[in-house]
């Protein structure tokens, strides 16, 4: 067998395309002890995520992490599975269905939109196949992270490179590194938590809850919080909210290592604290709902809060509101400058 290969050819007269592929982190495909093992197992091992030496990462990993990090994983899971399957696969393959629709509306046949996992499945290499099929030549890599950090983003080229490393012809490719700062993304949040409000009636304090990092990858150059600073500043901008109007903050921790703070269970604590009572929490690193946004915050940081005597509010992911699909449409667009 070839070390290099390449896909079946497309049918013959067959039309040149531009593939977009959509990249989203992953998730278990079933709510089983085994699939989230699996899932952990991957996503864990990966240098980007956990960038420690394997000597001594491994060994905690396989012999304690694992076996107990997957059961309680797997129960966090099960709280949220939606009927199709895991939110973040359900909403990830709704979103890249209609971006590939308005896509279609506004540039006919000439773009192909479809949709990868980092871990799990679909792989990048399944999307590749349906692209090369559709005689794909020229491919934008989209990941579904606004904001640059080396731990999703820099897996997501690390996990296309490694996919198409043995290809005799590889297409030429663009790859998106961040949205934190376009426009139509900004709107697109800004516009969910309006519309948080008005079906609560009134406003409360505004609490940004983005995804964390270990503090030490932002000192060796990841400019993570910097865009997440700049995206919380621009969408209370867009808000009209003053500095006292709203809280930025990290969650989703892990492990003894300090994270990017403040921690966002610290700052609801806080705000309780100071007598706030009511709390609207939005998370705009997070493209579609996933385990991090329904559960952590929807479910843990919401009792949490209740047992401080306030009530939390929170507003849904873009997911595959129309909001979303137009942001990403610029986004695409603005970066197929010269292909179309």
């Amino acid at each position: 067998m070839p070390y290099y290969h390449q896909p079946n050819p497309p049918a013959a007269g067959e039309p040149v395309r531009i593939g977009v592929l959509l990249v989203n982190l992953g998730t278990p495909h079933a709510p089983s002890w085994r699939a989230v093992a699996r899932y952990l197992r991957e996503f864990l091992a990966d240098r980007r995520v956990i960038d420690a030496p394997r000597a001594l990462w491994y060994p905690l990993l396989f012999g304690f992490i694992l076996p107990l990090r997957s059961a309680r994983t797997l129960r966090k899971y099960r709280a949220v599975w939606m009927a199709e399957g895991s939110p973040l696969a359900v909403l990830s393959d709704r979103l890249v269905r209609k971006l590939a629709a308005a896509a279609a509306a506004r540039h006919g046949d000439a773009l192909r939109v479809e949709l990868a996992m980092t871990y799990g499945r679909p792989a990048p290499e399944q999307a590749f196949e349906k692209l090369a099929a559709a005689n794909v030549n020229r491919l934008l890599v989209l990941p579904l992270y606004p904001q640059y950090c080396s731990s999703t983003t820099g897996a997501v080229f690390d996990r296309v490179s490694r996919s198409l490393r043995r290809w005799r012809g590889i297409p030429e490719t663009r790859f998106v590194n961040d949205y934190h700062a376009e426009p139509s993304y900004v709107r697109a949040v800004a516009q969910g938590i309006r519309q948080s409000w008005a079906s609560a009636g009134s406003r409360s304090h505004l609490l940004l809850s983005f995804h964390g990092i270990p503090a030490q990858y932002v000192r060796r150059g990841d400019p993570y919080r910097r865009q997440t600073e700049a995206t919380a500043a621009l969408v209370a901008r867009e808000l009209g909210l003053a500095e006292t109007d709203f809280t930025l903050a990290y969650q989703s921790r892990f492990g003894p290592t300090r994270w990017l703070q403040p921690y966002t269970a610290d700052s609801l604590r806080a705000l309780a604290a100071r007598g706030v009572r009511e709390v609207t929490v939005a998370s705009p690193s997070f493209a579609v709902d996933c385990l991090e946004t329904l559960e952590e915050i929807g479910l843990e940081y919401r009792d949490m809060f209740a047992r401080l005597g306030g009530r939390l509010t929170l507003v849904p992911a873009l997911n595959d509101g129309e909001a979303h699909v137009e942001a990403l449409l610029r986004v695409v667009e603005r970066h197929l400058g010269g292909w179309m």
